[in-house]
């Protein structure tokens, strides 16, 4: 589970990064408002773990954002801010669940695990959207700052991989397995013949490339 931190306390979050990795999970921080809407809007996290009181942008204005561009994602409000009205306000703001500083670790893990077992049983999210390129999987559509992409079926199922992976260093070994289902290694080109014609396609007459070669290591979708 891919877990996102908005604190603005290093020290608490840096505690938070190591205990839910030891759960199992991957987690990123962000330790502003700002830092943390940018890093919720480019990349795909099961749930985001938002501090109510931040520099820069507070943790309501940053979920009243992300919903208003319909952004879905578990919220878990965390704040020392405890009165009924504070969580409310906290609720009514696009969170799902809201927990009061101090608070056992225990009852964190808890209570995001259960925000993602929700969100598995609920609503699958039709629209990835990576920077400035969207993907609507229900229509099968691409665009990339409001021009449509023409993707054959396989680049299609290439793109929305790296795109649920934005940030990350795909392998080939991982891209072999998830998209052409080979539990082996080829020994062909397939890979790097869809990956540039992908490439010209999403980047070309753009200001910017956004798929990217990791010498030694793969490629990343840069969002």
């Amino acid at each position: 589970m891919r877990i996102l931190i908005i604190e603005d306390d290093v020290e608490a979050a840096e505690a938070m990064q190591r205990g839910l990795t030891e759960a199992g999970h991957e987690a990123a921080h962000a330790a502003d408002g700002e830092a943390g809407l940018k890093s919720a809007q480019a990349g795909e996290y099961d749930v985001l773990i938002v501090d109510r009181m931040m520099p820069k942008m507070d943790g309501v204005q940053v979920v009243e954002t992300l919903r208003r561009e319909g952004d879905n994602t578990p919220v878990l409000f965390l704040s020392a801010l405890g009165e009924v009205g504070d969580r409310v306000t906290g609720l009514q703001a696009g969170g799902d669940d809201y927990l009061v500083k101090p608070y056992a670790f225990a009852e964190l893990i808890a209570r995001v695990e259960a925000l993602a077992r929700r969100r598995e049983t609920g609503s699958v999210a039709t629209l990835l959207r990576v920077g400035d390129l969207e993907m609507d999987l229900i229509g099968r559509t691409v665009h990339r700052q409001g021009k449509e992409i023409d993707l054959q079926p396989r680049e299609f199922q290439l793109l929305e991989f790296m795109m649920r992976h934005a940030g990350q260093s795909v392998t080939r070994t991982m891209l072999l397995e998830k998209v052409w289902e080979y539990h082996f290694d080829p020994q062909t080109n397939v890979i790097d013949v869809h990956i540039s014609r992908l490439r010209s396609k999403i980047d070309k007459g753009f200001d910017r490339a956004m798929l990217q070669t990791v010498r030694g290591a793969g490629y990343r979708l840069d969002p």
